[in-house]
């Protein structure tokens, strides 16, 4: 017997083809591609009602392992464009930014905290090569790796 809030991780060839479905017309929802759930159901091939009956019981697993944690403070010049050129480099690097704050200048600089999510194979050393070297960067700390 199932008991409620009792959860599985199965895999994708396991699950029925509407679940999948549903997973799907949540998705075009979510980012647009469908404005309704009429139409969105209709994109997919499966009924309002079964969209109804699963949609809040089936949910995409998103596999964080994928890559690692990195969080940089960086120590920078209040000068137009370079928190640009940073977030430029670090998407050239393939990293993904999951936090960004940046303080309020004082004295002509501002700190910068930066948690990226970087894949295995990326050389976090080359990036941070590559931040040090921007002009108006003064110091970049690594404060935690994970």
């Amino acid at each position: 017997m199932v008991k409620q809030g009792q959860y599985y991780l199965i895999r994708a060839k396991a699950v029925p083809e509407v679940l999948l479905s549903v997973v799907e017309a949540k998705h075009l929802l979510e980012s647009g591609r469908a404005a309704t759930v009429q139409e969105a159901t209709e994109m997919v091939g499966i009924s309002r009602s079964s969209f109804y009956k699963y949609k809040d019981d089936i949910f995409p697993f998103h596999d964080e392992s994928v890559g690692k944690t990195v969080t940089m403070m960086l120590t920078l010049d209040d000068e137009p464009g370079l928190l640009s050129r940073v977030t430029k480099r670090v998407a050239e690097a393939q990293a993904n930014i999951l936090t960004i704050h940046q303080t309020i200048p004082v004295g002509g600089l501002a700190t910068l905290t930066l948690s990226l999510q970087v894949d295995e194979d990326l050389g976090v050393e080359d990036l941070i090569d590559e931040l040090e070297k921007l002009s108006g960067v003064h110091k970049l700390k690594i404060l935690a790796r994970s």
